[in-house]
């Protein structure tokens, strides 16, 4: 793909778009945000394709490819943020649940979702990337923005956490 091989760019969306997909509707229910953000990201695989260092860092490119798209999805966030109306003032707003908490009350039941949903969201965050999206520490690590080191406590913490609040 680096050399222009436009064969093996299908090859990779056709492999990690629904997987990709997947995972920014866990984000964000806004269907058309996810549309815009999966084009942005395999434009940008494309394009930096050759920049990729893969291997030799012991990264994935499941993981380049993830890290891009979460960056994308920040990034329309804050663009939908910057053009959105404030709300009156004097009108009540209803808390509703943020995409993630709707998509972990689908995916998770029972007392393992209830135990999961009491976490803190630092520690839901690490345990979420790490066992229902799959990503290794160093993944994890880069696309929440911290360190390898805090990624493994957090997840430590929370298996503990989980462990009593399962017992």
């Amino acid at each position: 793909m680096a050399r222009g091989d436009r064969a093996a760019f299908e090859e990779l969306y056709r492999r990690t778009s629904p997987w990709l997909a997947v995972r920014l509707r866990r984000r964000c229910a806004d269907e058309q945000i996810v549309a815009e953000v999966m084009q942005e990201t395999y434009l940008a695989v494309w394009r930096a394709a050759g920049s990729f260092a893969g291997s030799r860092t012991g990264g994935t490119a499941v993981g380049w490819l993830w890290t891009i798209a979460a960056r994308r999805l920040v990034d329309a966030f804050r663009r939908r943020a910057h053009h959105a109306e404030p709300p009156a003032a004097a009108a009540p707003h209803p808390v509703a649940p943020a995409a993630e908490e709707e998509a972990l009350v689908a995916t998770v039941g029972g007392d393992v979702g209830d135990a999961l949903r009491r976490l803190a969201p630092e520690l839901r965050d690490v345990l979420q990337s790490m066992v229902l999206d799959g990503l290794s520490v160093r993944e994890t690590a880069v696309v929440l923005g911290l360190p390898e080191g805090t990624v493994k406590t957090r997840a430590r913490r929370a298996r503990i956490a989980m462990r009593e609040a399962l017992a």
